[in-house]
């Protein structure tokens, strides 16, 4: 017996959370309280994953000294039954279950609601978002409410039921397996062939693309109704703001709506002209909470496809760079633009080994991560389709375990066990990540996901785990209730219980209910429910008209993009450029000041130079080049720069001020940030660049 493996499992499971988590969570800018329970509810979902195999595989050792009437510690010295590696004696995994479960369960049901409630609420007190937050919840959970109160009258009148606490964990704890069960079976029918059909999918690069514009034009559309909710929200915030003066009682609540908003967007507010018939009535404080809520929601989708369109369109980038690069004699990859990676990446990922990787193995990986998830869906399908058939086994996982037990091969049910949970864990957590029910949950990398995301993940890990576990359990026989068989079960089974007091969810959904996996994996798999969301008016990537269109439309963006961000590169390597050759004629200078103090001054006496010219040698050399502020000013639409100077092409006229670059190509104005500038002091004539170059 040693707890060893037990706590390298804890250990490694909570910095495996961390890290997975660590991409997302901005640690800066969310609130502690957040940060924590989103980590604890990702901490305990994954624990269950890997910590549920040795609670098999102890339960597997159990079963045998139960079967050969010997106790643990007779066995020590007999040794009937080989002791597993990993096995832990004391009830300790009860214990741990214990805590683990129920943290869970009052994190996915009470709190984290909760918090959700809580963070969009548009109340300007502490109070005031509980209450809203509680009224929030109350209609949410009003109909699981009167489930439950019809449960319990259920088992209160049953006169071989005896009512009790531990009926009523038990209907809580059914309850809400029951739910998660409902919905695991639709996200599994689901991805079980979606997932290996999108790596298939992925080693086609082509495939790839055309689908990267296809979301590229369904974004765009999504990008613009963002930005034009947020204009019309900003025009009512600023007659708010104009209406409501400093003095007003309702002063501070508007300023905490305008704390909402960053920077840029406060000074785009400031820029905006109110209409001529623009309401400027004072608005009452029911009409602010509404406006403070409004604004959350806006920044929130705002915020979120902006950051999903620059993750989409880096992606472009690289699928149009590998598709170019495909052709490349000399096996170099060459991409549009240089991504920014530490010195020692770049040394050990060259351009050549790039090339090998993303041109030539990366397909071949992903077609055959394709074909065994593809091989592991189906023998989770046939599973669920046979696993309540005990007598034969039909099931391949339980025949797995079962083969393993009986030479106590304790590694290979770790394993497998392991390796299976994961993969339905994976499937389940993709599909309801991916899922923007009303657009308002995405898990962003880099740090961009907002706290209503992260909360809704935690909040459906907590609630998805469980559920999946024990659908596990049943696949490979050591649920008591699925093979109608009494044996040991494991400790996890015994903290979760069975809903023994509803015998029509025991003995019949929880049971039967997964068989239609199937049912959803053949709609899955020829597109039935793309079709039908197709037909409502959700496009799907079906290879249709509407679909090309599309395909067009993001393809158009993205060129677009390309080409703005191509002449903000330009911007910066002329700017570098300029910057280079004036250090070369800083030092050039600084080299000949340097060699004219190491000569000795001339004298009368020793040269027949004249005083003037030794006087005017030594004078300082006027600078005719410095730096000055640009200054712009306005006068009707147009706008005026002094001090600037111009570049100019057959093309384009670039104007380099201090804090603006403005660009000017035929009928396309396109201002972007600059950096500070070099200027004449000469206002009346600019002289021409690199007049003094060689001075």
């Amino acid at each position: 017996m040693t707890v060893g493996p037990l706590v390298v499992d804890v250990v490694v499971t909570f910095f495996l959370a961390f890290s997975i988590i660590y991409r997302y969570i901005n640690w800066r800018r969310h609130h502690v309280i957040v940060k924590f329970a989103v980590l604890t509810g990702w901490y305990f979902s994954f624990l269950i994953i890997f910590v549920l195999p040795l609670d098999v595989s102890s339960t597997v050792y159990r079963q045998c000294l139960k079967k050969n009437n010997v106790t643990d510690s007779e066995n020590t010295t007999s040794t009937v039954c080989r002791e597993p590696w990993s096995y832990v004696g004391n009830d300790l995994y009860l214990h741990l279950w214990h805590i683990v479960y129920w943290t869970s369960q009052c994190l996915t049901w009470l709190v984290l609601p909760l918090m959700q409630s809580y963070i969009k609420a548009g109340d300007f007190t502490i109070r005031g978002k509980l209450k809203s937050a509680l009224i929030d919840n109350a209609i949410y959970y009003g109909s699981y409410l009167f489930i439950c109160v019809i449960l319990i009258i259920y088992i209160a009148v049953r006169p071989s039921r005896y009512f009790y606490g531990q009926n009523l964990k038990t209907i809580a704890s059914s309850a809400s397996n029951t739910w998660g069960l409902f919905l695991l079976i639709l996200l599994l029918g689901y991805a079980l062939v979606a997932v290996p059909r999108s790596l298939w999918n992925a080693s086609k690069k082509g495939y790839s693309l055309n689908y990267a514009y296809f979301k590229a034009g369904k974004l765009s559309l999504e990008k613009l109704e963002a930005e034009e909710a947020l204009d019309d929200v900003l025009e009512t915030l600023l007659g708010v703001k104009m209406s409501v003066t400093p003095g007003h009682p309702s002063y501070k609540n508007v300023e905490t709506i305008l704390q909402k908003l960053p920077m840029e967007l406060q000074d785009r507010m400031c820029r905006r002209q109110l209409p001529d018939d623009a309401p400027l009535d004072t608005p009452s404080e029911k009409a602010l909470v509404r406006l403070h809520r409004q604004v959350i929601k806006t920044l929130q989708t705002y915020h979120r496809t902006e950051t999903q369109w620059t993750i989409l369109v880096e992606k472009i980038f690289e699928l149009e760079d590998i598709a170019y690069n495909q052709e490349n004699r000399d096996h170099v990859f060459r991409p549009t633009f240089r991504p920014v990676r530490p010195a020692l990446l770049n040394l050990i990922y060259t351009p050549t080994i790039e090339w090998y990787w993303k041109c030539v193995l990366q397909n071949y990986i992903l077609k055959l991560m394709a074909v065994v998830t593809g091989l592991l869906s189906v023998a989770v399908v046939w599973s669920e389709v046979t696993f309540f058939n005990k007598e034969p086994v039909l099931s391949l996982f339980a025949e797995f375990i079962n083969l393993a037990a009986a030479s106590y091969d304790y590694a290979t049910i770790e394993v497998l066990s392991t390796l299976v949970i994961a993969y339905l864990c994976y499937c389940a957590y993709s599909t309801v990540l991916k899922i923007k029910f009303l657009n308002l949950y995405y898990l962003a990398p880099h740090h961009q996901t907002d706290e209503y995301s992260l909360i809704f993940s935690g909040m459906m890990l907590c609630r998805l785990t469980p559920p999946i576990c024990l659908n596990f359990l049943g696949l490979i026989h050591m649920d008591s209730h699925v093979i109608k068989t009494h044996i040991m079960e494991t400790y996890y089974t015994q903290v979760m219980g069975h809903m023994d007091v509803v015998p029509i969810i025991s003995d019949g959904f929880n049971v039967y209910f997964p068989i239609a996996v199937l049912a959803f994996c053949l709609a899955t798999y020829f597109n039935v429910g793309s079709r039908i969301v197709s037909w409502i008016g959700f496009h799907q990537f079906l290879g249709d008209e509407e679909t090309a269109d599309l395909v067009a439309d993001g393809r158009a963006h993205i060129r677009r993009e390309m080409r703005r961000r191509q002449r903000v590169e330009d911007s910066v390597n002329r700017r570098k450029a300029y910057e280079e050759r004036l250090q070369d004629s800083t030092r050039y200078r600084s080299s000949r000041e340097a060699a004219d103090e190491r000569v000795q001054p001339l004298h009368r006496e020793d040269s027949g130079e004249s005083a003037r010219a030794v006087l005017l040698r030594d004078v300082e050399p006027v600078d005719y080049v410095e730096t000055v502020p640009a200054r712009r000013f306005t006068q009707g639409r147009n706008q005026y720069y002094t001090n600037v100077e111009l570049e100019s092409n057959e093309n384009s006229v670039h104007t380099h001020t201090d804090d603006t670059l403005l660009y000017q190509n035929g009928s396309e104005s396109i201002i972007e940030p600059a950096f500070g500038y070099q200027t004449s002091r000469d206002r009346h004539g600019l002289p021409p660049r690199g007049l003094f170059d060689d001075v």
